[in-house]
């Protein structure tokens, strides 16, 4: 058991007072305040994991509505031997119903997680029936309702039905001009339960009746008329009647309450409990507490511990162990710098963990179970003993290396302070020689020297510094392990303006070990503080590293989303390109079938020339459309600007061809257009209204003339042809797709190379210039322009 003076050192009981300010119940409070830290693994195991499901539960639920319930048992056990209970105790009862209801149904919506709570939740044993019946039956402490029972109804009605007639009558006496010289005033007023009216002292005998009361002055007769005598009568008989009944009423209902009472107990005791479990899971809340591990191995480890008794805003939280890679620590630095803080941090929360308390800390904490803890921190100074300050360290010192053992954790504050420097650091040294020898568990602070010295030099000893900031003179309360503190007091003084040469006086007397020391722990402290300066340059580092790689597997996962669209769309762009080229070769070879019928005509062989000069523009434009860039140039977002009607012009889009309307849009978003000689249903989203006749459009980045035949209107126009090595149907076939390309250009004079030679080809290109109505009109061509080799022709 931890005795109850290194409790109050270490400021348990201000921990438990806050956490009975979270419970509801009086009983609860009390038992808050009474909290023993377990000394048992076990034990303290089991309180830990209630605590810890109690905290889960309310987190993922709120916390149940728990009344204000008062210890009910006396009162329960009197009714059991068949006493009868007052209205208050009733009530009191009601309180504890409510409450084990509405815990029971707050444990019915919890799905799964309350397994080690069920036995609490099993002692819950919701009673609504006999709720309801004292609910319903009691209107306050001091009163039954009316319905209690139907007697009392009947009695109550009687009662006011007697009233009634009694003040009736009683008005009319008070109003009345016989009456009303005789009264003090003329109302009705009550004495002895009984209605009177107040009569003058001087006509008393003018009104008869009975005489209940006199004013102090004894100038009022407080009179009851003999005429409302017998309906007071009434009413006294009525008011006996009513308290009869009220005293059965309560026995009945104090009958029941004793039929329920083993079961109403067990559900306040658990409820109780409760009430303390939600309570800590509270104080967890307010002070965002964590769950340690717990073992009895002498380990202590906390990470980002925080003292809960200091504010937020203010408390810095610490990194503290003892126990694993040594059982001792050594904590030095300046004054006001956070060491005391530190080992009653460490022995606090150990207590709280051994009481079943989460911790204020960071994840990864690990508490050991200790049989005893024990703490010299403080002025002890006695006066009534006679103490001094170091004597009264010094007894209670004593007595605790009498009492440590290995499973103990010893807190030393300032040890052997207050006496001679040189003899108190031997003594220091020398008891912490001796508990460790017992196997205890140590956290001291100091400022001497020779235990820093002794921290660096021993094995399962380590030193420990509370950080200073010598430019603000102010401590950062930052615990640093690994690294001796200095007290800085030549620093400290110095900035507080003590003179130099009193400083460097000092100095000189400080022995040349001790001014050594001080300096090599001046320099592992700025080396420590360079390394931290790093290692936060390296973490900054990793953090952006980490940043960048992360960006840049979004950006890895972009692109090949990016890729897989883009193929996506190139596999859809190749699909339509080869419906598109399958629709225009079906028109060619319906065109060719028809032209093969026309043998005969004249105008044959041009008929058969377009064919071919179609074929290659189709192939043409098919290679366009192939190429990625001039993909890219493609309208998509081209509508039509109102809907087709029959005999409008349109513009095929995938074949660049010209035709019109036969007939309006179908169900399927269809048209059938008429294109030259070939009717085709072409989907609707492929045509674009035509509106003039010679009109130039932009079908898919080609220029479309309204003469039928499309080209490339962008594409830099040659004003001139040669044909030089063709033979006169190739030459024709050229000249003619080289013609449409300079009409859909806009080019109004072209020049066609032909050669001198025989003249067979220059009289093939005239013959066709003659027979097409494009041309207005050739010459060959004059000195300086090529003469008889070349055609200079004028387009219309």
């Amino acid at each position: 058991m931890i005795e109850e003076k290194y409790k109050r050192v270490l400021e348990l009981p201000r921990v438990l007072e806050l956490l009975s300010s979270y419970a509801v119940c009086d009983e609860t409070k009390a038992m808050a305040i009474a909290i023993e830290p377990s000394t048992s693994l076990a034990e303290v195991d089991s309180m830990l994991a209630l605590t810890s499901e109690a905290h889960s539960l309310t987190n993922r639920y709120g916390y149940p509505t728990i009344l204000r319930m008062k210890n009910c048992d006396s009162s329960i056990k009197r009714a059991q031997v068949g006493g009868s209970l007052n209205l208050r105790e009733m009530l009191d009862i009601v309180s504890i119903l409510c409450t084990v209801r509405g815990l029971y149904s707050w444990k019915e919506q919890i799905e799964k997680g309350a397994d080690k709570l069920s036995w609490l939740f099993e002692c819950l044993s919701p009673n609504r029936q006999l709720e309801n019946r004292l609910s319903s039956a009691i209107i306050s402490e001091e009163e039954l309702d009316d319905n209690a029972s139907a007697e009392l109804s009947q009695i109550r009605r009687g009662i006011r039905a007697a009233g009634l007639k009694i003040r009736s009558q009683l008005d009319s006496m008070i109003h009345s001009t016989t009456y009303q010289k005789y009264l003090q005033e003329p109302i009705v007023t009550m004495r002895d339960d009984r209605f009177v009216i107040p009569v003058k002292a001087e006509y008393r005998g003018e009104v008869k009746g009975l005489i209940h009361d006199t004013s102090s002055s004894g100038a009022t007769y407080f009179i009851e008329p003999m005429s409302v005598v017998e309906a007071n009568n009434e009413i006294r008989v009525l008011k006996s009647k009513e308290e009869r009944e009220i005293e059965r009423i309560l026995a009945e209902l104090s009958a029941l309450i004793a039929d329920s009472g083993d079961s109403i107990m067990s559900g306040y005791r658990s409820a109780v409990q409760l009430d303390l479990l939600f309570a800590k899971s509270h104080l967890a809340d307010k002070m965002k507490a964590m769950l340690p591990t717990i073992s009895d191995s002498g380990k202590t480890m906390l990470r980002r511990a925080r003292h809960p008794l200091i504010s937020d805003a203010v408390v810095v939280p610490i990194d503290i162990s003892v126990g694993d890679a040594w059982d001792t620590l050594v904590i030095t630095g300046p004054n006001t710098g956070g060491k005391t803080v530190a080992i009653k941090t460490l022995g606090l929360l150990s207590l709280m963990a051994m009481c079943g308390l989460m911790l204020p800390t960071g994840d990864g904490c690990h508490i050991s179970v200790y049989t005893s803890v024990f703490a010299d921190i403080g002025d002890e100074q006695s006066i009534e003993q006679s103490l001094s300050t170091f004597s009264s360290h010094m007894t209670n010192i004593i007595r605790i290396i009498s009492l440590a053992d290995h499973n103990s954790l010893v807190l030393l504050d300032e040890l052997c302070a207050g006496t001679d420097p040189t003899e108190g650091a031997a003594l220091a040294v020398a008891i912490i020689q001796s508990l460790r020898e017992k196997g205890s568990r140590i956290a001291a602070t100091t400022h001497y020297a020779e235990i820093k010295m002794y921290a660096l030099q021993t094995a399962g000893v380590e030193n420990a510094s509370c950080e200073f900031d010598i430019t603000t003179l102010r401590p950062t309360y930052k615990l640093i392990t690994g690294i001796p503190g200095r007290s800085n007091a030549f620093l400290i003084s110095e900035k507080l303006g003590l003179e130099s040469h009193v400083i460097d006086k000092a100095k000189e007397l400080l022995s040349t070990e001790s001014s050594r020391f001080e300096d090599l722990v001046g320099e592992l402290e700025a080396t420590r503080q360079a390394l931290e300066a790093e290692r936060e340059t390296a973490r900054l580092a990793r953090m952006e590293t980490q940043k960048l790689l992360a960006e840049a597997g979004m950006e890895k996962k972009r692109l090949v989303h990016d890729r897989e669209l883009e193929l996506t769309k190139a596999k859809d762009q190749a699909r339509r390109m080869i419906e598109e080229i399958k629709l225009s070769s079906e028109l060619l070879m319906e065109e060719l079938e028809e032209i093969k019928k026309q043998k005969s005509a004249e105008n044959f062989s041009q008929l058969v020339s377009g064919a071919k000069t179609t074929q290659r523009q189709i192939i043409r434009e098919a290679e366009e459309r192939a190429d990625p860039v001039s993909a890219a140039r493609m309208d998509e977002n081209y509508k039509l600007p109102r809907p087709l009607k029959r005999g409008d012009e349109v513009i095929i889009r995938s074949i660049g061809a010209k035709g019109s309307v036969l007939s309006v849009t179908d169900d399927g978003g269809n048209v059938v257009v008429q294109a030259g000689i070939i009717k085709t249903t072409v989907p609707l989203k492929d045509l674009i209204l035509s509106e003039e006749g010679s009109k130039r459009v932009t079908v898919g980045g080609r220029g479309v003339s309204t003469k039928g035949v499309s080209s490339v209107a962008s594409r830099q126009f040659k004003q001139e042809i040669n044909l030089l090595g063709l033979d006169s149907n190739e030459a024709i076939m050229e000249l003619e797709a080289f013609l449409d390309q300079a009409l859909l250009s806009g080019i109004k004079s072209v020049r066609i190379i032909h050669g001198k030679g025989a003249g067979i080809l220059r009289k093939a290109v005239q013959q066709y210039l003659k027979g097409n109505r494009s041309v207005e009109n050739f010459r060959l061509g004059v000195y300086g322009e090529g003469e008889n080799g070349v055609t200079i022709a004028e387009l219309k």
